[in-house]
């Protein structure tokens, strides 16, 4: 495990917390966009405290890489807590018609009140917030029936503010775009490991070997069978990270001249086929309940 905290936050996320800031008094409700696979640790502290008492809808993307038993525990576990939620597959289009059931049922007052007092054309006006490469891009294409969102699977790249229409299928919305933002501090050495392993901080500022060596930690405590399967690997007792790491790379063929092992392309490897469920779909936080 390393010893140093894992941190992520330039100059353009503090920017990015003043123009929410700003703009909230603008807008009806929030739409937060979570991880399905790690739904505390993308909750961003500071977005509750931005939006008060302002109506919110929690969407968790992501939904078809998360273990679907767990997510149904969330499910239950949000519900139970009277959260407005949505799980989403990004890939599949129903997603707008889940997202807008939810929404129509948060914001119905809202919507009477307009039409009570003359105003039934104006449409109901949403900010959209979340973590870096949550999909934050995808879903608002996917909710104007158009390419209009810039996406890229980078975490970050999202810049600038945009209002975007969304179809008349997906409620009438209006939405503004922000970019994806962190939090300047991370109190739980977990989440930050979370953040990055999920891809929400970019991979360019981290050690990857050792995030590799936590995953390795992490999928043989939690989901052995799945990780011995897709590495055809065998897990003893008292195996430490490094060990299973090693392992994995002599199975995969990843040997340099002298018969050590390829720790970068093993990293990587590790890393790219979690993220892509190639290992299975891994929920890395489940509710204590």
């Amino acid at each position: 495990m390393p010893s140093e905290t894992i941190q992520w936050y330039p100059g353009h996320m503090a920017k990015t917390r003043r123009m929410i800031r700003e703009m909230l008094p603008e807008v009806d409700f929030v739409i937060e966009l979570r991880d399905a696979r790690i739904p505390l640790s993308s909750a961003n502290p500071d977005i509750k405290k931005l939006i008060g008492s302002k109506p919110h809808v929690i969407v968790f993307t992501k939904a078809d890489l998360a273990d679907p038993e767990t997510t149904a525990q969330w499910k239950h576990f949000f519900m139970k807590n009277g959260e407005t939620v949505s799980f989403v597959d990004l890939h599949d289009k129903r997603t707008v018609s889940e997202l807008k059931g939810s929404i129509s049922l948060l914001m119905r007052e809202k919507a009477e009140k307009y039409r009570a007092g003359g105003m039934s054309g104006r449409p109901l006006r949403a900010l959209v917030s979340g973590i870096p490469n949550v999909g934050k891009s995808t879903l608002l294409n996917l909710l104007a029936g158009q390419k209009r969102a810039k996406t890229e699977d980078r975490p970050g790249v999202t810049r600038d503010k945009q209002w975007i229409s969304a179809a008349a299928n997906a409620g009438g919305f209006e939405l503004l775009d922000t970019p994806g933002v962190l939090w300047p501090k991370f109190d739980d050495q977990r989440v930050g490991e979370n953040l990055a392993l999920t891809g929400a901080i970019r991979d360019e500022i981290l050690d990857t070997e050792k995030l590799a060596l936590i995953l390795c930690s992490r999928l043989a405590e939690t989901y052995p069978e799945k990780f011995c399967e897709r590495y055809k690997i065998e897990l003893t007792d008292g195996m430490t990270q490094y060990e299973i790491f090693e392992a994995v790379a002599r199975k995969r063929g990843f040997i340099i001249p002298g018969g050590e092992i390829n720790t970068e392309r093993t990293a990587v490897t590790l890393l790219n086929e979690f993220r892509d469920a190639k290992i299975g779909r891994i929920s890395l936080e489940a509710p204590q309940c």
